[in-house]
């Protein structure tokens, strides 16, 4: 493990973000301008303008609406910056060509709102699923070149997602990703309620990654009304956020080894994998730490037993977490599967927004933990590797790494027994809050807009959500058989574009 230079610059602590208005003419040189500062986050769409989900431009003559805008979300050293944009005729410049990470964000707020950007072409539905092939795939033309339909129904208990290959003999050309089969609506149907009740919305939208999405609810919700929690919450939502990293990053390692056909670590890593969600049950209440997260407080209580036998349990479980890892780390026929496959360059996944343990292991050393002032991580310093490659080996270690660095975490935030605590007025209030969070994917995003105490917007962008355009960029030009090893080195969730 190595010390690295860290990608983003440090925001200012968290308050409210200063949201600013722009006219169409000023969006795009807003939107590079805090992208030099800092970098983009996500892009969503408010309002409505009655033509929704068809995947088709606004039909000539349907009525403008007032109240449609486009947000889109950065951070730099300023502090956090919303740029909001209206579009009453219901179209606005694309920021594409200067924030490619910013493709599937437009995508989504054209087929969910009816938002046209100009200069986005093709312009092709995302979570519209039209029947004609070629309205959303991209043309692919050359001798013998052929397509492999994947999915949307999979062997294995997983969400839904289709894999159109792009292929010459068994050589990857491209591939079109089609996720969103579920509109489960959790975001027009937190729409109204409290900010309490809205979190059940976020966290269901993926179980494996409840708290940060719950967390990053709460941190949202709390900007808004102007709420800072003291050091006892602080310290409480860290454990829970790490005890979900711990067995994601167990369970991550191990579908890699599954991808290689390795039985020994698949089999090892779940069973590290089901003594890590035993302990959730233990501390949190719930194997995935549902309810484990609440706005403006935590009722999270641990004595002193229940501290010391979790420090055991992860004492042990960490023992035999390295020796599992030895035994995959110096096996020659697991590393030759594993390096040099599916690599993604620092540039490419800068480019693209890529976030987390994915990112990290191309040498983009972002993390919302080393900037933070909403957790406990104090001194806290990512995890590097050496030599970054951006490859399955690379993505597997870098998790690796992270294990270590989460076990410490954790028998440090359970020195002590726990008792519940309550945020605190401490910062500026507002009628929109932004909240960041590090999933065990990577950073998350959750933007509240409330009035009158309820939510009138929320807005949710998972780390998977930022990374799928990667994987598909990483999969070009490798052999087809190896797609599933590199689908599993990502370890993205379906489930949350389906929310």
């Amino acid at each position: 493990m190595t010390r690295a230079r860290h990608e983003a610059v440090a925001p200012t602590p968290h308050g409210a973000p200063r949201v600013e208005l722009v006219g169409a003419g000023e969006w795009r040189e807003r939107c590079s301008a805090e992208v030099a500062r800092g970098h983009f986050m996500t892009l969503y769409a408010v309002g409505e303008h009655g033509h929704r989900g068809t995947g088709r431009d606004r039909p000539q003559g349907s009525p403008a609406r007032a109240d449609l805008a486009v947000r889109a979300v950065f951070a730099s050293r300023r502090g956090l910056r919303v740029v909001t944009c209206p579009a009453p005729a219901g179209h606005v410049p694309t920021i594409v060509d200067l924030l490619p990470a910013a493709g599937w964000a437009e995508r989504e707020a054209h087929d969910s709102h009816g938002v046209r950007f100009d200069g986005h072409q093709p312009l092709r539905p995302l979570v519209a699923h039209p029947r004609d092939l070629a309205a959303w795939t991209l043309p692919v033309h050359g001798r013998d070149a052929y397509q492999v339909a994947v999915g949307p129904i999979h062997a294995g208990v997983i969400e839904s997602g289709h894999f159109r290959f792009h292929v010459v003999g068994e050589r990857i050309l491209h591939v079109d990703v089609r996720l969103f089969y579920k509109h489960r609506g959790l975001e027009r149907a937190a729409e109204g309620s409290s900010l309490s009740e809205g979190l059940a919305f976020a966290q269901r939208a993926c179980g494996a990654c409840a708290v940060s999405n719950s967390l990053a609810y709460a941190h949202a919700c709390e900007t808004a009304l102007g709420l800072m929690p003291p050091p006892e919450l602080r310290r409480a939502r860290t454990l829970v956020l790490e005890l979900e990293r711990l067995y994601n990053h167990l369970n991550d390692i191990g579908a890699a080894c599954a991808g290689v056909g390795f039985a020994p670590g698949a089999m090892i890593f779940a069973s590290l994998k089901e003594r890590a969600q035993r302990l959730n049950l233990l501390l949190g209440g719930h194997r995935f730490l549902f309810g484990a997260v609440a706005v403006g407080r935590s009722d999270l209580t641990l004595a002193e037993p229940e501290v010391e036998s979790a420090r055991s349990e992860l004492a042990a479980l960490g023992d035999d977490a390295r020796r599992a890892w030895h035994e995959v780390l110096f096996n020659a026929a697991v590393q030759d599967r594993f390096v040099g496959v599916g690599a993604l360059s620092r540039d490419e996944a800068r480019r693209l927004g890529t976030v987390g343990p994915v990112a990290r292991a191309s040498g983009v050393v972002r993390d919302e933990r080393i900037w933070t002032d909403r957790l406990h991580y104090p001194h806290f310093e990512p995890a590097a590797l050496h030599h970054p490659m951006g490859d399955v080996s690379s993505r597997v270690n870098q998790r690796a790494l992270e294990v270590d660095a989460t076990l410490a975490m954790l028998d440090d935030l359970l020195a002590r027994p726990l008792a519940p605590s309550t945020a605190t007025p401490g910062a500026p209030a507002g009628a929109l809050g932004v909240g960041l969070v590090e999933s065990p994917r990577g950073e998350t995003v959750c933007v509240v807009e409330t009035a009158d105490g309820e939510v009138t917007r929320l807005h949710l962008r998972t780390a998977s959500l930022a990374n799928w355009p990667a994987l598909a960029h990483a999969a070009a030009g490798q052999l087809f058989p190896d797609f599933p090893l590199i689908n599993k080195s990502f370890e993205l969730c379906y489930a949350c574009t389906d929310r």
